[in-house]
């Protein structure tokens, strides 16, 4: 049985009528989000959102976040991003009881009919910082719980990626504190299938800690690509999208990108069973 993981990332939500960088209205693109994911042939099992949910974190603005995403129907997965303020979701989110008590907004929740995934949402916000950090007792946390469910297949859910992205005024405020025992971790515990993160607004892959790393595009705006060292800090409306993230056992989870918008199609490449030249 194969289960689907939608992952949504980096909404910048505010709150009504109020626009991201002076110029930008996310909500319109969260909820063309919504209606994509809600459309897919096959029903996510779940949904998480891994950061930036909210432009500033205020109260209002997760109100606003709340509205937004009522349409879907699967469970929801929430994670902080830097632009998020941790205690406010908490209390604007206060009916997600696997939250917990914890200082840290992380926790694990099986995934699928019969739970064989596990997902593992890692907090990697840092109060009042832009860059991410991993400390001691969240390292512990995680190496913990990875521990424990060595005998299931784990996705590692974290907004912050761990690695070089070579966008360079991005890698500044990435993960900068924790990433080397991070990849120690990882490496010691082979049932994490992926790590999926957000933070870059952008589809990117590479190996880590033994295993594949990826960020997911926003369902808003795209960092611009240019690999320069001192490249401008900059968005750009690049078409939007989100991840689905497929796992049908060990060793198999494969990950698509969804383009978010209308297109033509699907057309047939066959017609009248013929291959059409």
């Amino acid at each position: 049985m194969t289960v689907f993981l939608a992952q949504l990332t980096d909404l910048h939500i505010r709150e009504p009528g109020r626009l991201a960088y002076g110029r930008l209205d996310t909500a319109p693109y969260l909820r063309s989000a919504v209606q994509a994911v809600n459309a897919l042939r096959q029903r996510p099992d779940a949904v998480v959102l891994t950061g930036d949910l909210t432009d500033f974190g205020r109260e209002a603005e997760y109100a606003h976040l709340a509205e937004l995403l009522a349409p879907l129907t699967m469970p929801l997965y929430l994670l902080p991003g830097n632009h998020d303020e941790r205690e406010q979701l908490r209390r604007s989110f206060a009916h997600h009881t696997h939250f917990g008590n914890d200082a840290f907004l992380q926790y694990s929740v099986p995934l699928g009919a019969d739970g064989a995934l596990r997902l593992v949402c890692l907090d990697t916000a840092d109060t009042g910082q832009s860059a991410g950090r991993l400390c001691r007792q969240r390292l512990q946390w995680l190496d913990a719980e990875l521990g424990r469910l060595r005998a299931q297949a784990v996705v590692v859910a974290m907004h912050h990626p761990p690695f070089e992205t070579l966008i360079g005024h991005m890698d500044e405020i990435g993960l900068v504190d924790g990433a080397g025992e991070l990849a120690e971790i990882l490496a010691a515990h082979p049932n994490v299938e992926r790590v999926i993160c957000g933070h870059l607004h952008r589809t990117i892959v590479t190996r880590f800690g033994g295993t594949l790393v990826c960020t997911a595009p926003s369902p808003a705006h795209q960092v611009c690509l240019d690999l320069a060292r001192d490249a401008e800090s900059a968005w750009t409306l690049e078409p939007p999208g989100f991840h689905v993230h497929a796992w049908s056992g060990p060793g198999r989870m494969v990950t698509h990108v969804a383009s978010i918008g209308r297109f033509d199609g699907p057309y047939p490449f066959h017609e009248n069973g013929q291959l059409i030249d």
